[in-house]
């Protein structure tokens, strides 16, 4: 495969970023699109330019780390998938293939297709754990929960922090990435103590460091990797009014 991509490039915070043209051949269908990022920066190496500078660590879809937006959709053309999962199959030979960071204000550029999303940190700091002293690890099923809240809570906590759902919105808004942290606590009875402290102080942590609010158009749960339903955030909205009500 040919491709020409159309990759954006920033120095550093303060530069000002600009899209620049690169041309590279010979791609198997069946690279992996960072596998094929590796061979550009080392073409770019050998030519003596700067490699383009991008987020990646474990490849295989858990880590939440290679943030790209890849033709205008977070991760790619591909669905439930991250971008280190993407394979190459899914473009077309001779295709312009556009390249850029995550684009939302708490995601300050931090040089070409890196960004800092230590917003995400920050939320989960301020209330997504549980800080009450459980002893050791209980026996399997000595503590009752249902199956259907068992497999909902798993289900929210599934979700990497990658911050798809935020470069989906078009209000840049963590709801999604905020309700799964919630409710991944607040379905199990170990989360229940802290449940109203718990989801007061991230979404106030999430309103402080700049997110939008929801737009209710499910961008984000579309482009999820690992298909958090919106439901989550239905279920943090009645938490979070129940708790403001309530005190």
């Amino acid at each position: 495969m040919n491709l020409t991509l159309k990759i954006w490039r920033q120095e550093n915070p303060e530069a000002k970023g600009r899209f620049e043209k690169y041309e590279i051949s010979e791609i198997s269908p069946d690279s992996s699109f960072l596998e094929m990022m590796d061979l550009l920066n080392e073409q770019l190496i050998k030519e003596g330019k700067d490699p383009v500078a991008y987020d990646h660590d474990c490849r295989e879809g858990i880590c939440g780390m290679c943030s790209l937006y890849i033709n205008g959709r977070p991760h790619g053309p591909d669905s439930a998938v991250t971008t280190c999962q993407l394979h190459m199959r899914k473009f077309k030979d001779g295709e312009t293939v556009t390249i850029e960071p995550w684009r939302a204000k708490p995601f300050p550029v931090l040089k070409d297709l890196i960004v800092d999303r230590s917003a995400l940190d920050e939320i989960i700091q301020v209330g997504g754990y549980i800080s009450v002293n459980t002893g050791g690890v209980p026996d399997a099923n000595d503590i009752p929960i249902a199956k259907e809240k068992a497999d909902l809570a798993m289900d929210a906590a599934a979700c990497i922090g990658c911050g798809a759902c935020v470069a989906a919105c078009k209000n840049a808004s963590a709801m999604l990435f905020v309700s799964a942290k919630v409710s991944q606590f607040a379905l199990l009875p170990q989360g229940k103590t802290e449940a109203k402290d718990r989801v007061k102080a991230m979404v106030a942590k999430m309103d402080e460091l700049g997110f939008g609010n929801c737009t209710n158009t499910y961008a984000c749960e579309a482009e999820c990797p690992k298909e958090i339903k919106v439901t989550n955030i239905a279920r943090m909205n009645r938490q979070f009014f129940g708790a403001k009500v309530s005190g």
